[in-house]
């Protein structure tokens, strides 16, 4: 009778330390190399004091209020955020040259601000913002 030997399942084993030294090795790469964007904010400081009076002729501002409970009002009239731009352009009708001035309380909606800003800014109408109290 033969005897049968016993086989002895050679498994095949992978070293992985290799594999893992290349995952560090890239992942050190992209971090070294990743270019961060850099956020633009809003400049919240007033504008220096200045000596010089405005001319006679200069046109009014036209003011946009935005309060704690994200009411917004152009020139004491209460508006939509989507309807700022044209309120804003119907008095810019009568006085073409006017700027906006934005006034917004301490607990008002910041994407509400912002997309008024952009709004702005993107059809070239100059405006400039003031942070008022709550009391005011």
């Amino acid at each position: 009778m033969r005897r049968r030997s016993k086989h002895h399942d050679d498994q095949a084993e992978v070293n992985m330390t290799p594999m893992l030294d290349i995952v560090f090795i890239l992942l050190i790469f992209f971090i070294v190399t990743a270019t961060f964007l850099s956020e633009e904010g809003l400049d919240m400081r007033p504008p220096p004091d200045s000596d010089d009076t405005p001319p006679d002729d200069a046109p009014p501002p036209i003011v946009v209020q935005v309060d704690d409970d994200n009411n917004i009002f152009v020139n004491r009239t209460r508006t939509d955020v989507d309807r700022v731009l044209s309120a804003v352009n119907r008095f810019r009708a009568e006085e073409p040259n006017s700027a906006v001035l934005l006034e917004v309380q301490d607990e008002a909606d910041h994407g509400i601000i912002v997309q008024i800003w952009d709004d702005m800014g993107a059809n070239g109408v100059p405006v400039s913002i003031q942070r008022t109290n709550e009391d005011s």
